[in-house]
């Protein structure tokens, strides 16, 4: 069995929800559809292979950690295996700092592409490169017997030529080159004698079909450009349509899950491995593909042109910037593979596009930050709360609970002064109705301490508010005897002063304010959030000088914080808001 990822399959009672691509997967296994298979060494081939198969260019989003996620546990589900492919047919867009950053962001995700064979372990990474004599070869093919030509139309000529969704397309004079001149002229293209464009490669199917992708599709294009890894060998590369149903073939994939935008292509997908079984470059039972609709994010734009914008205009800091769609932004803003896969799982799987709201992406982050974050007190807007009465030099030990949830997590223990930090919101010089926090006269508990009572505040020459001064209670310090006598309506948090880590922490938020910035031809960058990001100095409980660069923390009353896996540092702490502890955008 295939061990693709580090979580193992659903219990029987925590199996996930049925969708239409698990019936189809569950019908082809009892119907024994892939059994039996065997790969050209006689080695037993798994029933069940999936793909996930990105274009090196450019940097994954949460669209794709879908497919991630349905491809990778789909395979794990049923015992079978996921390949990881990259489609690298387009060397003028494909760069190795986007395969490294796919590579990581599947394996954060917590998925991998290596299983037990025959062999010991066998890894099944793979490129469209690496098939790409075979692909000629088979180009070859195709021309020999009369499935293929070479067209040496103009780019323009050939889009008018090819009609619309109303007429039906003309034939190119060029279609009836008999096969010996289209394989004469291919091999030329091989070998470099034409320039860009001069000639193509096309599928010779039917120029009346209904279905713009069967007339006559292009193939093979000439393109004199290096490839990040074969280099000059090639100048002319195999179209996406062309090399994807032989990738899928190549590699033994018995089911190829496609978003639904690839629907209309199926049926061209269905003629190439046809023509090409017929001669021989493969068996059948052959790879179907299947489409399911593709998942579509509120507040969130997924276009790579448009993503490529905000980074190369410096709207944001970079591709793992934490208001970035993409995995490595939603990484770094704090998100966990648990949540990311927990949201897939609630997202489903739908044969219609629609729209998923944010908050359930939020939403799945909290459900998993819950039961695992160690709390942590932090002063996001600090005042200075001066208690008159408290011993000048005393530091007295209060002491709080890792996980309020989970006391076998132990406790935490952080000192009270004469000086703490307090929410500059929790001081009112003249309460409104149902304010119970600190107001002249009004009592609250400073959480984990002592019952205190307001008495009057400091001011500067513009009347703001510089400090607050207050009284405590010896008696009424938080787990003593002596606090059951203290009834108050409010309880407030702090640091101390003299003890508090001072922090970067930087408050995001979502990158739009408009949840469907893109649609309808719309400006996104008009729907731009100018509260995104603040970035403010906070005072956090000492122990939180210990916290490690991606430690995720709940800042109690405040939400879920991680500390930066970049800019984090002991020597300067930088914490990020994940999300905070409900819902209350747009409210």
């Amino acid at each position: 069995m295939s061990t693709n990822s580090k979580n193992t399959a659903a219990s029987d009672n925590n199996a996930p929800a049925s969708n239409f691509l698990r019936a189809l997967i569950e019908s082809d296994l009892a119907s024994g559809k892939y059994a039996s298979r065997t790969d050209p060494n006689g080695h037993p081939l798994p029933a069940i292979v999936t793909r996930f198969p990105p274009e090196p260019n450019g940097y994954l989003h949460i669209g794709h950690a879908k497919s991630i996620c349905l491809n990778f546990g789909l395979a794990r589900d049923y015992g079978g295996r996921c390949t990881m492919r990259f489609d690298d047919t387009n060397p003028t867009k494909e760069e190795q700092e986007y395969v490294d950053s796919i590579i990581d962001a599947v394996q954060w995700l917590g998925f991998n592409w290596k299983d037990e064979g025959a062999n010991g372990e066998q890894s099944h990474l793979y490129f469209a490169s690496d098939y790409f004599d075979q692909m000629y070869m088979m180009a070859e093919y195709l021309i020999s017997a009369g499935h293929a030509y070479v067209d040496s139309q103009s780019a323009e000529d050939m889009a008018k030529n090819r009609g619309n969704f109303s007429e039906p397309g003309k034939n190119s004079p060029f279609r009836d080159r008999a096969p010996e001149e289209s394989l004469a002229l291919f091999r030329r293209m091989r070998a470099g004698d034409f320039k860009d464009g001069e000639h193509i490669l096309r599928a010779k199917i039917d120029m009346a079909s209904p279905n713009m992708n069967m007339r006559d599709p292009a193939i093979y294009r000439i393109r004199h450009a290096h490839h990040h890894r074969t280099g000059d060998k090639w100048c002319i590369y195999p179209m996406y349509d062309f090399a994807h149903p032989i990738e899928d073939a190549i590699e033994y994939v018995t089911h190829s899950f496609c978003t639904l935008e690839f629907q209309d292509h199926r049926p061209f997908y269905d003629w190439l491995l046809e023509r090409l079984a017929e001669g021989g470059f493969f068996k059948r039972p052959l790879p179907q593909q299947t489409e399911f609709a593709r998942l579509n994010l509120t507040y969130a734009i997924t276009s790579k042109r448009k993503l490529l914008q905000l980074v190369e205009e410096k709207i944001v800091d970079g591709w793992d910037d934490p208001r970035m769609p993409t995995i490595a932004g939603i990484r770094r803003r704090g998100f966990t593979p648990e949540s990311i896969q927990l949201f897939c799982e609630r997202a489903g799987v739908a044969k219609a596009d629609s729209w998923i709201d944010m908050s359930t992406l939020e939403g799945a982050l909290r459900d998993d930050l819950d039961p695992k974050a160690p709390r942590a007190i932090a002063v996001l807007k600090p005042l200075k709360l001066i208690i008159d009465n408290f011993p000048d030099n005393l530091a007295d030990d209060c002491t709080a609970p890792v996980h309020p949830h989970h006391p076998e997590r132990g406790h935490r223990t952080f000192p009270i002064t004469k000086e703490v930090w307090i929410e500059a919101d929790d001081f009112m010089e003249t309460p409104t109705k149902g304010y119970f926090r600190l107001f002249p006269g009004n009592k609250v508990r400073l959480r984990y301490g002592y019952v205190v009572e307001c008495t009057h505040c400091d001011k500067d020459a513009d009347g703001n508010v510089t400090a607050v001064h207050c009284t405590y209670f010896p008696d009424s310090k938080s787990g003593t005897e002596g606090s059951a006598n203290y009834k108050v309506k409010g309880t407030i948090h702090w640091v101390s002063v003299p003890h508090a880590l001072e922090a970067e922490v930087r408050l995001y938020d979502r990158l739009f304010t408009d949840p469907n910035p893109d649609a309808g031809g719309k400006d996104f960058k008009s729907a731009l959030n100018p509260n995104a990001k603040e970035v403010i100095t906070a005072y956090l409980e000492p122990g939180m000088r210990h916290a490690l660069a991606d430690e995720k923390f709940q800042f109690e009353r405040h939400g879920y914080f991680v500390a930066d896996r970049v800019d984090h540092s002991a020597t300067r702490p930088v914490f990020n808001r994940v999300v905070t502890l409900k819902d209350s955008w747009g409210k």
